[in-house]
């Protein structure tokens, strides 16, 4: 996708068929969101946040709004990792199965502003579409999706943007702006240029160009979504976007709160080579006993239950046999009481996980097109 306000409908290419990737509701209802009741689109679209802010503001939305909108914004900034591919997958195939409407902000001004890929926009949009390609064919049901490319529709649009800007702006003071720098992977404490700080301004204004029912981005992105709803009390507007904030996974090593895109040995990227998984994942951080700040456990939550709905180890008959793990509370207790060891989960890790992975490196393998966006890509530098 090359971007322009011509080319923001919803892309209607049909993605890959992706092995068992079914979307269930908290329950276990599976189906279209016309045959869900309003408890289960309910649990389903809560199932995808960490933290919801507020529930009570949701259940009546999804009881009001047939189709609500939600919003979702990323800066095309380099390779793409099992969080912000295989999770975001799974959290967008839940909120459209519950008949939800997805808008993805293709952040490529901002991206810019925050001097990734030392700020040359050409290549920028190059990541941008490198990342569509991605979802694609990960399996991502594109059908009620659509990619909005940042300068084209503000440059659309212009006139009703900027002076929506100007006024979370005017109505705000610098060290509330300056504490939301977070969501660009910066702190408090960086030297931020002018640029950096009108970003924080410009994306809460955003999700009010967007008519976002929803903010569904991480805990990373909490406090500029927090901002929106300040906003909204000072405009005395009554209804307030809903954050819907989903989990942050962890790097592999210890002590790495989120994947980082510029260490490579703290992600799994989403054409990493089934080698290169499994030499990650051997080497990832996975003690014995401890399930908190696990980053091998916190995969299988997150990516390999949601996906597969069951987690399967083979080992051999000393050490227990082979055994299939049908929910996490289950997994849990086998490694607390060490019936399942890290030389156990990390090879049932690194198979689950390159099973996911497959359909995506064949893509980039034999389309022509994704074969050259990759090597493209792949030959960028990546900046902080």
């Amino acid at each position: 996708m090359d971007g322009g306000s011509e080319n923001s409908s919803p892309i209607s290419e049909s993605p890959m068929e992706i092995g068992s990737l079914s979307i269930q509701s908290a329950d276990g209802a599976s189906g279209p969101s016309s045959e869900l009741t309003l408890e289960e689109k309910f649990a389903l679209v809560r199932s995808v946040g960490e933290e919801c802010i507020q529930e009570d503001e949701l259940r009546n939305l999804l009881a009001k709004k047939k189709n609500p909108v939600c919003y979702d914004g990323f800066e095309p900034s380099g390779r793409m990792h099992i969080a912000q591919g295989v999770m975001k997958a799974i959290n967008v195939n839940k909120l459209t199965s519950a008949g939800c409407k997805m808008k993805f902000w293709v952040a490529d001004w901002f991206a810019q502003l925050n001097n990734k890929m030392g700020g040359d926009l050409k290549k920028i949009r190059t990541v941008g579409r490198y990342l569509i390609e991605i979802w694609k064919a990960v399996g991502m049901d594109l059908e009620n999706v659509e990619f909005l490319w940042s300068s084209d529709e503000i440059n659309a649009r212009a006139h009703e943007y900027w002076p929506l800007v100007m006024d979370i702006a005017r109505r705000n003071n610098l060290a509330r702006i300056v504490r939301c720098c977070q969501i660009m992977g910066r702190s408090e404490q960086d030297e931020l240029t002018a640029a950096q700080i009108f970003y924080p301004c410009m994306q809460c204004a955003d999700i009010f160009f967007l008519k976002a029912d929803i903010c569904q981005l991480g805990m990373d992105q909490r406090k500029v979504n927090v901002l929106a709803r300040e906003y909204c009390d000072d405009i005395k507007r009554k209804n307030k976007p809903i954050i819907l904030s989903h989990h942050m996974l962890p790097g592999l090593q210890q002590g790495q709160e989120k994947m980082s895109k510029s260490d490579p040995s703290s992600s799994i990227f989403m054409e990493d080579e089934e080698a290169e998984v499994n030499v990650k994942i051997k080497k990832a951080y996975c003690p014995p006993k401890i399930v908190e700040g696990n980053p091998c456990l916190d995969y299988i939550k997150y990516i390999i239950f949601p996906w597969f709905g069951k987690f399967e180890v083979e080992r051999e008959e000393k050490n227990g046999g082979n055994k299939t793990f049908n929910s996490m509370e289950e997994l849990i207790a086998d490694y607390e009481s060490e019936k399942l060891h890290p030389a156990d989960v990390k090879p049932a890790l690194s198979k689950a996980l390159n099973k996911i992975l497959q359909p995506v490196r064949d893509h980039f393998k034999n389309n022509s097109e994704a074969k050259e966006l990759l090597k493209t890509v792949k030959a960028y530098r990546v900046t902080k």
